[in-house]
This record gives C-alpha cells, sequence and structure tokens, in this order.
C-alpha cells in the first residue's frame, strides 16, 4: 500500500486490487478484463469502481488509455513513452521500446505545435500464424 500512496488517489481495498492487477501487466487490459480479474476476490465490486478508478488513474498520468481497438479502451500501466505492435487477428498488444525518428515539415503540421507522437505497427503474432 506504501508503494502506491504517491498516485495521490484515496486507497481502498478495491482500488488496490485494481492497482496490483496492472502491476506489471504487459497484456493492456481493457476495464472488464481488470473487472472479470479482480472480482474473484472482491465479488462485490461494481464495474463502475473499476472504470473510476481507470479515469482517475488516467487524470493523474499514471495509467495510459489506449484507443486501438475500436471496441473498447485498453490500458496500459506502462507510462514510459513507447509504441505499440498489434495482431490484426487477436487483437494482442505488445510494447516496442525503441525510438523512431519521424519528422513533419511545417506544411503537413498546419500550424499545431507538436509534443509527442505514438506509433503502432500491424502484423500477424506468432499464436496467430
Amino acid at each position: 500500500m506504501e508503494k502506491y500512496r504517491s498516485l495521490q488517489i484515496k486507497l481502498t481495498p478495491q482500488r488496490l486490487a485494481i492497482l496490483n492487477y496492472l502491476e506489471g501487466n504487459k497484456c493492456h487490459p481493457s476495464a472488464e478484463d481488470i473487472y472479470k480479474a479482480v472480482t474473484k476476490h472482491f465479488p462485490t465490486m461494481s464495474f463502475a469502481t473499476v472504470y473510476n478508478t481507470l479515469e482517475a488513474l488516467k487524470n493523474k498520468g499514471n495509467v495510459q488509455e489506449l484507443k486501438i481497438d475500436p471496441n473498447k479502451k485498453r490500458y496500459d500501466p506502462d507510462i514510459s513513452r513507447h509504441h505499440h505492435l498489434i495482431c490484426i487477428k487477436c487483437n494482442e498488444i505488445a510494447d516496442i521500446h525503441k525510438e523512431f525518428k519521424v519528422e513533419l515539415s511545417e506544411d503537413l503540421t498546419a500550424g499545431f505545435h507538436l509534443v509527442g507522437n505514438a506509433i503502432e505497427f500491424y502484423g500477424v503474432c506468432q499464436s496467430c500464424k
């Protein structure tokens, strides 16, 4: 519990269960995936608790919301700058921790002040080949 105090959110047992599930999680779960996992230990937890906790974490910059899957939001507890590789068959998402130099000319940015980028690569994973 001590390690989560810096997150600046109220730490209830349900929120701690969500945080423990997210810690080190590399599968980029949806709110529904998290809900299914944590209700095994907290059967009375509501989906709203999971969603509201994810929103609080996102708003504090402690989790990234991915909009890669058009059917549902996915969440990434790795807030470091990185890119993603997505399987077009099963929607598995893998992290890519490599910088890619992308330069856009002023005529392409249309006056935008760029603050970052995220690149998505699409392919077929080993399991789906």
